[in-house]
């Protein structure tokens, strides 16, 4: 039995670091990911959403009324967009997601309030995302407080002098639209259709194609006349009809484990979820046109997963991020298919209410498409 060579370890160890650099697309993954895992955890993630975009139905004119309005500006927790007239308006932008509360100060609300008849403030919140909407809701009645008692210690201390004594008693009414018992899973189960359809759209079509250049039958298939878009086609519609079977049974079961609902327009759905499935396989034919072997398809695959996951709202807050995630979020086709599907599902969305996300959702698969038929053709030469 031959002993340790300290030369035969040392060639040994030499070759697998050659080897290693040879393969970059390992090499990268093994840097990147630890990089990309702590820039998203350290600085992207965050459970206590600030900044949430808040409009407010004033129906007097009052310092009361003008009071909550300008603390509510200076909150850190909602960002002011702006005033809304009646209550079909604040019910729409909470529908299509470009309000997360709106806040109601009724009519006499300073009368009632010095006359001590308790008057209520509603708070209407897009509950569909309970983490999001937690942290603003427990938040809106200590600000409410604060606004009226600097206007009772103000210009109203000498009209009420018996309210400046013991804090203004009025109510905040939350009325938590979308998801009225805050449970996780109506907001979870809907998210997880997309990141299921990312995953395996996205894997299996390039661990397919690249299957096939190393069996060599992809040399056959490029000496035939057929064009890069046919090719494309050719590849790609079969796994529509393994999203097909993955949504379908995704909608049974979560309806039968989950009782997630289902109350917008099936067409609108139908829609979003098509052009999810082509834009998700497209990605994984422009990763083909990279990877050299299927486990470099692999790798790729999972490294963009990550960014799914962590940066469309599936697993955090959207609203929650910086600026420069949300930028990146927004170039993720999973982020508008989580909203279209959370608005369809749970917002009685119509086609008109996810017009935004089905553009958004166009605009990246034509990006795709043409980069993945560039670096096709690129391979045929």
């Amino acid at each position: 039995m031959l002993g340790f060579s300290l030369s035969r370890f040392l060639a040994v160890l030499v070759k697998e670091f050659i080897q290693m650099r040879r393969d970059r697309v390992t090499f990268a993954m093994m840097i990147g990911v630890p990089i990309m895992q702590l820039m998203i955890f350290g600085y992207a993630i965050n459970a206590d959403p600030r900044h949430l975009p808040t409009y407010v139905e004033v129906q007097e004119q009052s310092p009361m009324a003008r009071a909550i309005v300008h603390a509510m500006r200076a909150s850190s927790y909602f960002d002011f967009k702006g005033e809304v007239r009646g209550p079909e308006a604040g019910d729409r932008l909470l529908r299509d997601g470009r309000a997360s509360f709106v806040l109601v100060i009724p009519q006499n609300f300073q009368r009632d309030l010095l006359r001590g008849q308790s008057p209520q403030l509603l708070l209407a919140a897009d509950a569909s995302d309970p983490a999001a909407a937690g942290g603003a809701t427990n938040a809106i009645a200590r600000i409410a407080e604060q606004a009226v008692a600097s206007v009772l210690r103000g210009p109203l201390s000498s009209t009420a002098p018996q309210l400046t004594a013991k804090p203004a008693a009025f109510e905040v009414v939350v009325h938590r639209q979308f998801n009225p018992e805050g449970l996780t899973a109506l907001n979870v189960v809907p998210g997880l259709l997309g990141v299921i359809l990312s995953m395996t759209m996205v894997l299996i079509t390039s661990v397919a194609i690249v299957r096939e250049a190393e069996r060599g039958t992809m040399e056959a298939l490029i000496a035939t006349p057929v064009r890069p878009a046919e090719v494309m086609l050719g590849k790609i519609i079969p796994y529509v009809l393994v999203g097909y079977v993955q949504t379908g049974v995704f909608l049974i079961a979560s309806r039968a484990l989950f009782q997630v609902p289902f109350l917008g327009s099936p067409l609108a759905f139908f829609l979003g979820f098509n052009l999810y499935i082509v834009v998700n396989l497209a990605l994984g034919f422009l990763i083909s046109t990279f990877a050299k072997s299927q486990m470099q398809a692999m790798q790729v695959s999972f490294f963009l997963l990550l960014p799914t996951i962590l940066l469309s709202g599936f697993m955090f807050p959207f609203a929650a991020m910086p600026a420069w995630a949300q930028t990146i979020g927004t170039a993720i086709p999973a982020t508008h298919f989580l909203r279209l599907v959370r608005k369809v599902m749970l917002k009685g969305a119509g086609l008109g209410d996810i017009s935004g996300d089905l553009a958004a959702i166009c605009v990246i698969m034509l990006v795709i498409v043409v980069v993945a038929l560039r670096r096709y053709r690129q391979t045929l030469d």
